[in-house]
């Protein structure tokens, strides 16, 4: 066997240091993001939907397309986790499921993740991935912002972006169990607290400090929906499981949307958890919700 060096690629060092790594103690952070990597595990694979990985604007998204959607729409996905935990690839059969209710490809997104990258990283990530796909040919009004969790804000946060820029909108807006209120002000928080078996107050206050530290307000509109203006945005549909601590923020935020003159609609999923479309395809609420999602989509994007 020779003793010669061997050149490299980038990709297969980066690989040996990952495979090195394996064998070493994971952070406290670390732990619980492998953890949260097999959750995946509990949504079941789609049928007829292929996926491939593209570089969305120098963010990596999971394209997932199923057979005979409509290719001339398409819907901008954010993962959950707080934009600490998760990933695209956790998201990414849950994705497949939406996008055949919604009869569209999904692209999901793997943004940048705190405390390495604080907000506003998340938000540019998706504003650069909106930007790819118009330079692919997609008309804004033809791509549907989507997400749940810190995703479900983000879905709405970049409307309101583009609203302040003067920018196209997109065609319409899902936001599934988002995060709306920094200040955990929903007396839903509280109670319940015994029946979200996700999500607690402590967990939500170390994702806040990781993602927005001490340099932004918690009362800023450009990070709490609910005390944001959502005059202007495009139809808007809020869905939250009726068991999350989160519930009150979503309704709180659905009614807002209302009182603003937006085209609002709402799915709440009675006993559901916080991110319930993590079941999709084993959990039958969560699949009865979705069908209710990819429904409206069709029916306000015209697909």
């Amino acid at each position: 066997m020779s003793d010669d060096a061997v050149e490299l690629s980038p990709e297969a060092i980066e690989f040996a240091d990952w495979m090195a790594g394996l064998g070493v103690p994971e952070s406290e952070l670390d732990a619980m993001r492998t953890r949260v990597e097999s959750v995946h595990l509990k949504a079941r694979e789609p049928e007829g939907v292929t996926y491939r990985e593209v570089d969305a604007g120098g963010v990596l998204g999971i394209w997932c397309e199923p057979v005979d959607s409509n290719t001339d729409h398409v819907l901008l996905h954010g993962h959950g986790g707080g934009s600490v935990l998760s990933s695209a690839f956790v998201d990414r059969k849950l994705a497949g499921h939406i996008a055949k209710a919604a009869g569209a490809p999904i692209l999901v997104l793997d943004f940048r993740r705190a405390p390495e990258n604080k907000y506003p990283a998340q938000l540019d990530d998706v504003e650069a991935a909106f930007n790819w796909l118009l330079s692919e040919g997609y008309a804004p009004g033809n791509i549907i912002t989507i997400g749940h969790a810190i995703g479900g804000f983000l879905a709405v946060a970049l409307a309101l972006r583009l609203r302040d820029k003067k920018q196209p909108l997109p065609g319409a807006i899902v936001s599934i169990s988002p995060w709306c209120d920094l200040e955990f002000a929903n007396e839903t928080m509280e109670t319940n607290a015994e029946t979200d078996r996700m999500l607690t107050k402590g967990l939500l206050e170390f994702l806040r400090e990781s993602w927005i530290g001490t340099d932004i307000e918690f009362t800023d509109t450009r990070i709490n929906l609910n005390r944001a203006d959502l005059s202007g945005l495009p139809p808007t549909l809020v869905s939250w499981g009726t068991y999350e601590i989160l519930a009150g923020e979503s309704e709180e935020f659905a009614a807002r949307a209302k009182d603003s003159g937006i085209d609002t609609a709402t799915v709440a999923v009675p006993g559901g958890q916080h991110s319930y479309v993590l079941g999709a395809g084993r959990v039958p609420e969560a699949d009865a919700a979705i069908a209710q999602i990819g429904a409206w989509i069709r029916e306000k994007a015209k697909i």
